[in-house]
């Protein structure tokens, strides 16, 4: 019988913590894949990491999980960019860790500039770290490119030289050789992927994320310009668009094994609730409202919020019709949110009006952080849908 649901798994807390797999996860895929180790039913694992290639992160899910998992079953926080093409000829500057420029030419962006080569070009930029500074006046740069836009990949290492040098680029309009003359607003577009606050790790306490660096950005801009830094583009989960494309390749993969019934359902998988749960809930929303102009459900109407929420940067009207009804949340217990013996959360703060820890651009919704389900582990998850589905 072909499926007609499919699931959306977070990595980091649901499926692996830090470079460890969850003993769950194999359990879990066990069921998922019929005897040759081929899954039997749609997946896509959906996750906010952002420092890596999808095929990197497609061999170390196969290793974790003991099945072939390839790069299009994969999407990362920054996968949906390939579909901004307006700014694919503009020069940009890259911040992240890891292949920041190999992972934007794989997106479709021609012309990139990394933090380390803006960093050499204008050495006396970069002035917090004594040791780095330079000893000898430089020669005034010549020939560097004027900078059209920021892509915000994932944390970096060292935040204080990412920090000024964006903001250098933000106040300059993307020409660091010229006088600072009057701030220009609105600022050079800024794409940001990833708006976790926190993630969990192997220790025993989440650990910073990129959506802590974005506040850090945002509030140092407003305290220097006294001005809101407004994004482009806000991608990653909790974001619509971000669920949008996974719907899309969950379809894509039915169509590719022949499973010829419409995709009705989507479990969403994950571990934290004011990324994996809110994001889902959101979409389930989406998913329910009659037109485009009513998917705002719990976001609020200013540009930087709506515009990357709607389907105008989207190519995917003509490939996702309607069949998809819902997109259900599962909520683990073995990342960043968990239970104590009592039953009772260890991170009510999360799902509390007092401490959000959503993205400043996504308003507080005390329904969108309820998961639809809570169970212990990605294995219980798949057990559920199964029963919901009566799928053997």
């Amino acid at each position: 019988q072909p499926p007609a649901f499919g699931f959306l798994f977070d990595v980091d807390g649901v499926l692996v913590r830090g470079s460890q797999a969850v003993p769950a996860a194999r359990q879990a895929f066990r069921r998922l894949a019929d005897g040759s180790g081929r899954l039997r039913l749609p997946v896509v694992f959906l996750t906010n990491a952002g420092n890596c290639l999808r095929s990197a992160k497609a061999r170390e899910l196969s290793q974790a999980l003991g099945l072939q998992v390839s790069p299009e079953q994969v999407i990362l926080s920054h996968s949906p960019l390939q579909l901004f093409s307006q700014f694919h000829q503009k020069c940009m500057l890259v911040a992240g860790q890891g292949p920041v420029e190999e992972n934007a030419q794989n997106l479709g962006f021609k012309h990139v500039v990394t933090i380390e080569a803006l960093r050499k070009a204008y050495p006396l930029l970069d002035m917090v770290d004594q040791s780095r500074r330079p000893k000898e006046l430089p020669p005034p740069t010549t020939g560097f490119p004027t900078i059209e836009g920021v892509i915000l990949f994932g944390e970096p290492v060292r935040w204080e030289t990412s920090l000024q040098l964006i903001i250098d680029v933000l106040l300059s309009n993307g020409n660091l050789g010229a006088e600072l003359q009057d701030v220009p607003y609105p600022h050079l577009p800024v794409l940001a992927c990833n708006m976790d606050l926190l993630w969990m790790a192997e220790a025993k306490m989440p650990r910073f994320g990129h959506g802590t660096f974005l506040l850090c950005l945002e509030n140092i801009y407003k305290k220097v310009t006294g001005r809101e830094l407004k994004y482009e583009a806000l991608i990653g989960k909790p974001s619509t668009v971000t669920y949008r494309y996974a719907e899309y390749l969950i379809k894509e993969q039915a169509k590719k094994q022949g499973w010829m019934s419409p995709i009705r359902r989507l479990y969403a998988v994950g571990d934290n609730p004011m990324s994996d749960v809110y994001g889902a809930n959101l979409y389930n929303n989406y998913l329910k409202s009659a037109h485009q102009d009513q998917i705002q459900a719990g976001v609020k109407r200013s540009p930087q919020a709506a515009g990357p929420q709607t389907e105008d940067h989207l190519k995917l009207r003509k490939d996702c019709d309607n069949s998809v009804e819902s997109c259900e949340s599962i909520l683990v217990c073995t990342g960043v949110y968990r239970h104590n013996a009592d039953g009772t959360s260890k991170t009510k703060e999360c799902t509390t009006e007092t401490v959000f820890h959503g993205h400043r651009d996504f308003c507080f919704d005390p329904s969108l952080v309820e998961a639809s389900y809570i169970v212990q582990d990605v294995n219980d998850a798949v057990q559920l849908a199964f029963k919901k589905e009566n799928w053997s």
